[in-house]
């Protein structure tokens, strides 16, 4: 039993970092209807951001190293999702879906071959926006602490990931639902032509749609960085973002409760058959896409919708 309860506590917190990602996912897709196949590359850019923000605080003593590194990871990785949208995704807004999509993966294979550069290969200024190849140590931000109880254990990365995860989603909520911008989101997913028929800014609810997603996934790479504490290069976002994709759809993409949903699904299961075998943890997912493409189509909580062709 302290076995279940134990991987259940470690699936928990894996789902936390997917539900977070997926959150994004089902954003802009609500919005505007694409699968942003970069939003892996904004988690994978907000943990390098986090870490780099991060040791800069520590080396200044700043007592709250962790919040200063949220924030700024967050910020920043929010401008580059509005400049994605601004440069690659607004000109083909109006253009088949296919196009958004192809482009969406091409972005994905720019930012992850561009980060990957090493500094001396790389004029200047660009050189200091790289990242490297290599590994980078993810700085400690929090003093971690672990706990035991009959025979479970679990240390302070475990709660403040679920914690952070379950506080951001709540906050997304509020400002879907009793904002003026979560309204003015509300209504673009509803209807472009009709929100600018009622005077609402399109361009900018789907800036600020990406620059809000985009900042979920900052705050799940700084979480990934606590929990893993290293770096491995920018491709690293890849596996994640597909895992987080694949959460989206599971719970019924474009659906934000979903989106949480199939997260922790996601995080759970993987942990449990990862248990069993590191292989079928990698497994596993894909699994659970192809099975609910089978029998739920449009995911756990979405309805199905037949467009006309």
């Amino acid at each position: 039993m302290s076995v279940f309860v134990q991987q259940l506590i470690n699936g928990l917190q894996r789902g936390s970092i997917y539900a977070l990602i997926a959150l994004g996912f089902t954003m802009v897709y609500g919005i505007i209807e694409l699968i942003n196949f970069a939003h892996g590359d904004m988690f994978m850019f907000g943990a390098y951001v986090a870490a780099f923000a991060g040791g800069a605080f520590l080396a200044q003593g700043y007592w709250a190293a962790f919040f200063g590194a949220l924030l700024v990871s967050m910020v920043v990785t929010g401008l580059l999702g509005v400049l994605i949208e601004r440069v690659a995704y607004r000109p083909l807004r109006y253009e088949p879906r296919f196009s958004a999509l192809t482009t969406a993966m091409g972005v994905s294979l720019f930012l992850e071959n561009f980060f990957a550069l090493p500094s001396q290969a790389v004029p200047f200024p660009l050189n200091h926006v790289v990242f490297g190849p290599n590994y980078i140590r993810f700085p400690a931000l929090l003093e971690v602490r672990t706990y035991s109880a009959g025979g479970i254990y679990f240390t302070t990365l475990h709660i403040l990931d679920f914690v952070l995860a379950i506080l951001l989603m709540l906050l997304l909520v509020y400002v879907i639902h009793y904002t003026l911008l979560g309204k003015a989101m509300r209504a673009v997913a509803f209807s472009k032509d009709g929100a600018k028929l009622m005077g609402i800014n399109v361009d900018w609810t789907i800036a600020a749609t990406f620059a809000i997603g985009s900042g979920l996934g900052a705050a799940s790479g700084l979480m990934y960085g606590m929990t893993y504490g290293i770096l491995a290069s920018p491709y690293f976002g890849i596996f994640p973002g597909l895992q987080a994709f694949i959460a989206a759809v599971l719970g019924g993409i474009g659906i934000i409760p979903g989106a949480v949903l199939g997260g922790f699904l996601m995080g759970v299961s993987e942990t449990f058959a990862t248990s069993i075998n590191s292989n079928l943890g990698y497994m596993i997912s894909f699994l659970i896409l192809i099975v609910v493409l089978l029998v739920k189509p449009a995911g756990l909580l979405g309805r199905l919708r037949r467009d006309k062709v």
